[in-house]
């Protein structure tokens, strides 16, 4: 290819040239696997290059179109003549990476590499591309490092540009290298994929059948004509079943056509068995397929746009074709279940069909992980094939958990928490009443229960609903206006030190001399002045190891006494009776291991002063013994003492009254004797008187 000869560009492509020839020196093999960095050129990269330039100031945005275009080139040549699958086209990678290490310095654009890229990949087809993003997936990091401001575009631009190109049914692999390799690439806060302003896909849509076609009606299919058949030979047509997952697997393994597999016949007698054992519902029949169909695909449109809800009549529809849809699905799974469980006698005797099922049983597990339909056929002829796998259920299903989460995402105490948020325009003026707040609540947790049925399904249900409240976070970020989430680099200082910190924590330690909390022994050591004692001496006094005396406790105790009477304060007097009543307690603790015989002259514990009496135990009894021989004596005496002195009162008292007789009647006694004679014997009784 001839190009425009200018002297800039035929120097600067020397240069590359002379720079591609030294890469294939050090690394012949042409491979994407080793990376050339500048030390690979020891240097001399800038060298040549300002050697080409001849020592003359050039302006920048001059030079950097001359290199440009000199890069452009010397690509379009080797792109022209080389195939991606030729060990030849390793030179393309070793321009990729001298281009990258020119950008780094800088001597060119710094999204010149991407450029170059991003028109290598509309140059290839699907499976070159392929080794494109291999070479990408090993120099991402370094690609990245710098300037990544002015290459995020281009970035974006390439891989957008490809994934259009890409089929996400036949390509689904490739597609998540490309995304990968983006989200890897930008920023975890990076706007560029975050949709502010909340829009939805509302060119996504669904087309079903919305009526029966018409030849159907008039022909009428296998099921008609069976019903107008007589009732004799009635029993005898075959019965058409809707397929179940494991007729899915061997219809699918056989490769029929899914018209055909749909309206297939069988004869088998274990259908029939199977039908009896399958549990009829209770209160509401099972939907049919034919009338749940376009009220299943209509779902559809609602998951596309939810503000449709914010409507009561869409509401309504949303609710009684997502009740079928569920009620479908659990029917379904119970005859699935009912299949599996119930085996006929003549089942039992098919080794052949018995090792293919448990050969299909241990693979299916792998099957349903590695399953993947970006879009659904909706063809009426395969709904009933579609509604027996398990995957297409689990995927319908975590669509409607994610519409449940927006409706309860619009609940009052949800709202509250959005309040301070700055971005208005993911926020929703509707508000959820509480009786559809009471429904979708109901049908979340009755969707949880059913993903959690079936083989792994509690690990399923555990990863969406881990995705599920990781994407409420990213919902809350994107509310409050997508703040930034990268924290800026650690300054060299604050690393050295953290480092220091840390390599002083790891350190091996010497043991302290006296362990953090331990008692300082050096007093053990002291020696004191003459007659005291000190260290270990003090140790050994017998105060610190024997019993005290009762005695001791006496001055103590007498102490307390009189600071008890002297205290005003109620607190002092409680602290001084608190004091007293230990004292009092080990005192008698002490004193009932010898002195127990005179615990009974103690008055509630009161006084205590028997126990430091000096006594011995035997000599107060004595004491007291003489003290009550004494005190009966004294009160003899004076019992004694009493009784003559009351008898002599008397005598006093009868000879008053005699004299007082004698004067009443006028006569004295003096009188009397001198007119009567003297008696004999009455002598006496003059002279006692």
């Amino acid at each position: 290819m001839a190009y425009l000869s200018i002297p800039s560009v035929d120097r600067l492509t020397a240069s590359l040239k002379e720079l591609l020839a030294r890469a294939k020196e050090i690394k012949p093999d042409g491979g994407i696997e080793s990376a050339l960095t500048a030390p690979s050129f020891h240097g001399d990269v800038e060298i040549i290059i300002k050697q080409a330039e001849g020592g003359v100031t050039v302006n920048p945005q001059d030079h950097y179109a001359a290199l440009e275009t000199a890069c452009r080139n010397i690509f379009y040549e080797l792109l022209a003549s080389t195939s991606i699958q030729d060990p030849s086209f390793g030179q393309i990678w070793d321009l990729l990476d001298i281009v990258s290490v020119l950008s780094d310095i800088p001597l060119c654009e710094p999204g010149l590499v991407f450029w170059l890229v991003e028109e290598l990949l509309d140059s290839q087809t699907i499976d070159g591309c392929r080794i494109v993003f291999d070479y990408l997936d090993s120099r991402r990091e370094r690609l990245t490092a710098k300037n990544f401001k002015q290459k995020q575009l281009i970035i974006l631009r390439a891989c957008n540009e490809l994934l259009r190109r890409l089929s996400r049914a036949e390509d689904t692999v490739f597609c998540g290298r490309v995304f990968i390799f983006m989200f890897q690439s930008f920023p975890l806060g990076d706007r560029s994929s975050v949709n502010l302003r909340g829009e939805y896909h509302v060119e996504n849509i669904t087309a079903f059948e919305r009526e029966p076609l018409k030849d159907e009606d008039e022909s009428g299919s296998v099921m008609d004509v069976d019903q107008e058949t007589d009732p004799v030979e009635k029993e005898k047509t075959p019965v058409v079943d809707p397929p179940t997952a494991t007729d899915t697997n061997q219809e699918t393994e056989t490769s029929q056509p899914a018209e055909i597999t749909a309206k297939s016949v069988k004869f088998d007698a274990a259908d029939e068995t199977s039908k009896e054992t399958q549990p009829k519902p209770e209160s509401e029949p099972e939907p049919d397929p034919e009338t749940l169909y376009p009220i299943f695909w209509s779902l559809q449109d609602v998951f596309s746009q939810p503000i449709r809800l914010f409507e009561s009549q869409f509401f309504s529809s949303f609710k009684s074709g997502l009740d079928l849809t569920l009620r479908k699905f659990k029917a379904v799974q119970q005859q699935q279940q009912s299949r599996c469980t119930s085996k006929t006698p003549f089942e039992a005797h098919r080794p052949l069909k018995r090792k293919r099922a448990d050969t299909d049983q241990s693979e299916q597990p792998q099957d349903l992980a590695s399953s993947f339909n970006p879009r659904y056929l909706t063809s009426r002829d395969l709904f009933s094939l579609e509604l027996s796998d398990l995957a297409f259920r689990r995927h319908i299903l975590v669509q409607a958990l994610i519409l449940i989460d927006f409706l309860l995402s619009l609940t009052p105490k949800a709202k509250k928490k959005l309040e301070s948020t700055s971005n208005k325009s993911v926020l929703y003026a509707y508000t959820l009443p509480d009786e559809e707040i009471a429904w979708a609540t109901t049908t979340r947790t009755e969707i949880a229960t059913y993903l959690q049925q079936g083989q792994e399904g509690k690990f399923y249900y555990r990863m969406v609903d881990t995705v599920l409240s990781r994407d409420k976070n990213w919902v809350h970020w994107k509310a409050e206006g997508c703040p930034l989430i990268g924290q800026p680099p650690i300054s060299a200082p604050s690393f050295l030190e953290s480092q220091r910190g840390a390599v002083k924590a790891s350190a091996s330690r010497r043991i302290r001399p006296s362990p953090i909390g331990s008692l300082d022994l050096a007093f053990l050591s002291n020696t004191g002045e003459e007659g005291q004692a000190m260290g270990l001496e003090k140790l050994k006094e017998k105060g610190r190891y024997e019993l005290p005396r009762v005695e001791d406790f006496k001055g103590p105790i007498m102490e307390d006494e009189f600071d008890l009477e002297m205290a005003r304060e109620e607190k002092e007097k409680e602290e001084v009776g608190v004091r007293k009543a230990s004292k009092m307690w080990r005192a008698l603790r002490i004193a009932s291991k010898s002195k127990l015989n005179l615990f009974d002259k103690i008055e509630d514990g009161g006084n205590l002063a028997v126990l430091w009496n000096p006594l011995t135990p035997e000599k107060p009894v004595e004491a007291e013994v003489k003290d009550d021989d004494k005190g009966d004596e004294n009160e003899m005496a004076k019992k004694t003492e009493l009784d003559g002195e009351s008898s002599a009162e008397k005598e006093t008292q009868e000879a008053e009254k005699e004299n007082q007789t004698v004067q009443v009647n006028g006569v004295k006694e003096e009188d009397v004797s001198m007119m009567e004679p003297e008696p004999s014997g009455s002598v006496g009784a003059v002279e006692v008187t």
